[in-house]
């Protein structure tokens, strides 16, 4: 009689919406609970997704026109063959742009040439032998490279037009403005402007904590290369995002239902406010997925009643259109008193995205560690997060988890041999980081 009355009560979760979803012009989105389930005498920390994905650009519209300026880092560590194929790459880069499109090209070392000013493209073999003439030689003036192309996209803004600044450096800042709060708050500036900045760190000489908050602050992309003859596919892979941006300026607002306490949201810069949690994103590319992950706590209640959690609004920009959108949907959990009931609830999808960022987390506390002279403990805390991560790899039954979990374990052997081998998976810990934070796989 037992079994039957489980059973019968598994059949009521699946009769009982677990997930919400809704779509409008550019993008879908769901709303859905790690446990749809929840404990009705006591009170409980439960996550809520907010997913969205980007819908395929209509075959019918035209594609908008985009507004990007590529800065290239030129600095005398980058002779020989990295300035070489950082040249073919742009070169290959303005291939995949139309003649509507608007281009900058700007190249620094001690100080910053802008080598092709903000223009449509309509003549690219002009732009191609500018950046044929950038050679290497000075030092990195990485802050002043970026302000240039801010300056050279705004010649060109329009409020509701993509615009991307794609930096490329091998070395570390040292001339001007060079630390990370000094990247952090650029970016936070360039953001507001609805400019994302993806930065690509080539080798092992670049400040990978400057690239990576400037890439976050701005809603970029960051991408860690150890061979330059891999700029190309970097710059392709780049490109290919931006052309194919479906939404932008978005923003999601997350109202929780009286009596749900938000606690954070997981891996992104939030505003939390009472009962009130709002965050912006700058774009989201066709079929990619971006995951808002939000920790509340669900007071106790009433057995067998529901239990509004939040309503969502997202507004943005329809980007093939330039209209305004927005898309709603709420989320309501079960109160009951078996707790067997809430365990078999578990959404699995969602507490493996929770699983990822939390494991991003503990990843980051050993490189904090290490990076303080701590090394015993950082590497205690990577053996942490790797036994951690393999766990719920397990219980999730995983494969995005077992794979993190690979590649976790491949960082802390490259910890512990020191030297170039530990700055390389400082590196790759820092690419993963910002990669996990933005729902982007990485290359390798």
């Amino acid at each position: 009689m037992k079994i039957q009355s489980l059973s019968a009560s598994l059949l009521a979760i699946l009769a009982f919406a677990s997930s919400a979803s809704s779509a409008t012009p550019g993008l879908q989105m769901t709303t859905e609970l790690a446990h749809p389930r929840l404990p009705a005498d006591k009170k409980m920390t439960a996550y809520l997704k907010v997913g969205l994905l980007g819908d395929e650009p209509p075959a019918s519209k035209k594609r908008p026109p985009v507004n990007v300026a590529i800065v290239i880092d030129k600095s005398s560590s980058m002779a020989g063959d990295r300035i070489r194929d950082a040249r073919e790459a742009a070169k290959q880069a303005i291939d995949l742009l139309s003649p509507e499109d608007i281009v900058s090209v700007v190249a620094y070392d001690s100080t910053v040439k802008t080598i092709s000013s903000a223009a449509p493209l309509k003549d690219p073999a002009a732009v191609k032998a500018a950046i044929d003439k950038i050679q290497a030689g000075g030092m990195t003036a990485l802050f002043a490279g970026v302000s240039k192309a801010s300056e050279e996209l705004r010649k060109h803004k329009n409020p509701d037009q993509v615009s991307r600044i794609i930096l490329l450096s091998d070395g570390m800042a040292n001339v001007g403005p060079a630390t990370t709060e000094e990247l952090g708050r650029l970016g936070v500036a360039l953001a507001k402007e609805n400019v994302s900045v993806s930065t690509l760190g080539l080798g092992l000489g670049y400040n990978e904590d400057l690239m990576t908050e400037l890439a976050l602050r701005s809603d970029g992309n960051h991408t860690f290369i150890q061979d330059s003859a891999a700029l190309a596919t970097v710059f392709q892979s780049e490109f290919g995002d931006l052309l194919s941006i479906v939404a932008q300026r978005l923003q999601v607002r997350i109202q929780c239902a009286e009596g749900i306490r938000p606690v954070r949201v997981l891996g992104l810069e939030a505003d939390i406010e009472n009962q009130t949690v709002t965050l912006n994103l700058n774009q989201l590319y066709a079929q990619q997925q971006r995951a808002i992950l939000l920790e509340v706590e669900v007071p106790a209640g009433a057995k067998d009643t529901d239990a509004d959690v939040a309503s969502v609004t997202v507004s943005y920009i329809e980007n093939a259109t330039g209209k305004e959108q927005q898309i709603s949907n709420r989320s309501v959990a079960r109160r009951v008193s078996d707790a067997a009931l809430v365990v078999a609830s578990l959404n699995k999808s969602v507490m493996e995205d929770v699983a990822i960022l939390i494991a991003t987390e503990k990843e980051a506390l050993a490189v904090k560690l290490n990076d303080e002279g701590r090394h015993a403990e950082a590497m205690k805390a990577y053996t942490d997060a790797a036994v951690w991560t393999a766990q719920q790899g397990k219980d999730l039954q995983s494969e995005k988890l077992n794979l993190l979990n690979t590649s976790q374990i491949q960082r802390q052997e490259l910890f512990k041999e020191g030297g170039a081998s530990a700055n390389q998976a400082r590196k790759m810990s820092k690419e993963a980081d910002v990669k996990n934070r933005i729902g982007k796989s990485l290359s390798r």
